[in-house]
């Protein structure tokens, strides 16, 4: 049996822990791609990853140091993907806790550390980014030791080794002195010295849970895993023991281990080492893999269950078909039920009138599916979010959040107010170095649209993140939002003219030249109510003319809305038309008679 070690990186968002994989990979020699350019983060492959500069999807890579195999799990740092997250550090002994030398523990390091303690994962505590101005390494360490004890961990877990980096450098220490630091080994070093092998026998029957799954166009479904027991052939005989327990044969038809980056068929792997197995078609996440001869599952994975939920739903505007090449009801449930495949956080509920309910971790986790699918060309349309209640003893119970706010001191006070408004509850307040550092528990419902309005009230300085608290009852009485929507009341094109003279009432979301229809949302009115406006309106033409006639009147820029600003801003009464090109907002009933209609029911 091989000397393995099985390491997860978990990190708060944009702490460094995918260009710490890139230096591992690096320094240890192992074999990259030539494609791979020397300033990209390798394991970010996923465009909307690169974009955004956040792990979405969990990633597999291994190296070879001192003649052990350290296999590296690249985890997602936001709450939304806490499906990747607890079921990737279920292929873990222990963990790379990456905290910025300057920010210090964050909001998403305390979810994903609280789910490696609660596994009981040896944690490594590796402050990065030492090489930055005015890092505080000692100061980040006391608050790294204050959110262990937080947490609750035990005294073995609150005595982390720590490890200080550099991972933009590629350089590690024991201590904070940078010039002092020749390469990343010590970090090597720390993982073989306190990360233990793995447990189990290589003469035990075969174990091996599956913990992520992903389509291959020659080998078909291919499933991910760890084994915990036994060893694994090519071509073998298995037993697939599904979530129901049911038993079903199955051929293996390739068997993979990592070697950096790529796939490597081989013949034979044991026990403790994490592999890609293909040939049982359809194997899905939490399943077992185990000997024909003596089948044992291993405990099911246990996912939180989802707090969000949209209806997804054809679409049905007057530009219906233009700019998608997936339209129809069943290449967009086809596309869904996909999804589930590989999302275990996801859920895709069939409607009779042809929708589908859509529940998932968070508003930014379903964003990503959206925005996924219009990348492959789906069109289609989506509700409002929503937030999923629960009946607990009797009593109807909704989401809460906790929020996690860092911004200038001055506008604490807005912050505080508009909070306040949303029923949100002041936990912790400190002010620090002129920055003020908020903590409130908020119910899910009404964080719904006060993303946008927080980047406007905080100037674009404010960070804002929330991750998943309980559920508690909710007796308040929501309000719709206070402004409501400038509508087009007919099919064409925006012209300047028209645009000019509706924009003295309220915002408008687009720009001259472009096609709209009647019924589609324009603009936010400055008033409550909905308004009727014709933004098509072109200026009749005349051969008289005043000099300077029309100089004076200037178009203020509208407000773009992207995918994430659409999904807050919209009403019950409003949906989001997504299609490959374009993000409309719609009403529900195009025509003015229908709406009315709708309203006396």
């Amino acid at each position: 049996m091989i000397n393995i070690r099985n390491i997860a990186i978990i990190a708060h968002v944009d702490h460094g822990k995918t260009t710490l994989v890139d230096a591992l990979l690096r320094q240890s020699k192992t074999h990259l791609n030539k494609e791979v350019s020397e300033k990209t983060c390798i394991m970010d492959s996923n465009e909307l990853e690169r974009e955004r500069g956040i792990t979405i999807f969990s990633k597999n890579a291994s190296v070879i140091y001192k003649g052990t195999k350290i296999n590296i799990i690249d985890t997602p740092g936001h709450a939304d993907f806490g499906g990747e997250v607890e079921r990737v550090l279920k292929m873990a002994d222990g963990c790379l806790l990456l905290v910025d030398a300057k920010e210090g523990p964050m909001p998403q390091t305390r979810f994903v550390l609280k789910k490696a303690l609660e596994m009981k994962l040896k944690i490594i505590v590796v402050i990065n980014k030492i090489d930055k101005p005015f890092a505080r390494p000692q100061y980040v360490l006391d608050k790294t030791f204050e959110l262990f004890l937080e947490l609750g961990a035990d005294d073995e877990s609150a005595e982390f080794p720590v490890i200080y980096a550099s991972a933009k450098q590629g350089k590690a220490g024991l201590t904070e002195d940078l010039e002092k630091m020749t390469d990343i080994s010590p970090l090597f070093n720390a993982v073989l010295e306190h990360i233990k092998a793995p447990t189990g026998s290589n003469e035990e029957s075969l174990q091996m849970l599956v913990t992520s799954v992903s389509e291959d166009n020659f080998k078909g479904r291919i499933a991910v895993g760890r084994i915990y027991n036994g060893q694994i052939k090519n071509k073998q005989e298995v037993i697939q023991i599904n979530r129901e327990g049911k038993h079903i044969k199955a051929w293996l038809t390739a068997l993979m281990t990592f070697d950096g980056l790529e796939r490597c068929e081989v013949d034979q792997v044991g026990c403790g080492d994490i592999v890609a197995i293909s040939g049982i078609p359809d194997v899905k996440i939490g399943e077992t893999i185990a000997d024909p001869a003596n089948p044992k599952a291993l405990p099911l994975l246990s996912i939180e269950e989802p707090t969000i939920k949209m209806t997804f739903s054809i679409n049905d505007s007057p530009f219906a078909g233009n700019e998608g090449k997936f339209t129809t009801s069943r290449q967009i449930a086809e596309r869904l039920h996909k999804e589930l495949k590989t999302d275990m956080a996801l859920r895709v509920l069939d409607t009779t009138e042809g929708n589908w309910i859509v529940s998932g971790r968070g508003e930014l986790h379903l964003a990503i599916l959206i925005e996924r699918m219009r990348r492959e060309g789906f069109e289609f349309q989506v509700s409002r979010p929503q937030v999923i209640y629960k009946e607990i003893d009797g009593q109807r119970m909704a989401p809460y959040e906790r929020i996690f706010i860092e911004a200038p001191e001055k506008y604490q006070g807005t912050i505080i107010q508009k909070l306040g408004s949303r029923h949100a509850e002041l936990v912790d307040m400190r002010i620090d170095n002129g920055i003020v550092y908020l903590e409130f528990t908020i119910p899910t419902k009404g964080l719904f649209g006060y993303r946008s309005q927080f980047k406007t009230d905080t100037h674009g300085l404010g960070i804002m993140n929330t991750c998943f608290y309980k559920y508690q009852p909710d007796n308040f009485d929501w309000k719709e939002r206070d402004q409501g929507s400038l509508i087009s009341n007919e099919k064409g094109k925006t012209c300047h003219y028209g645009l000019t003279n509706v924009q003295d009432r309220g915002v408008m979301f687009l720009n001259p030249g472009i096609d709209v229809y009647e019924g589609q949302v324009v603009g936010q009115h400055s008033r409550s109510n909905d308004l009727v406006v014709n933004v098509c309106k072109e200026k009749k033409l005349s051969n008289m003319r005043s000099k300077g006639e029309g100089v004076a009147v200037h178009f203020n820029a509208p407000k773009i809305m992207d995918l994430e600003d659409a999904l807050e801003y919209i009403a019950d009464d409003e949906l989001v038309e997504v299609t490959p090109l374009n993000i409309r907002i719609r009403k529900k009933y195009l025509t003015e008679n229908d709406r009315r209609r709708n309203a006396r029911k």
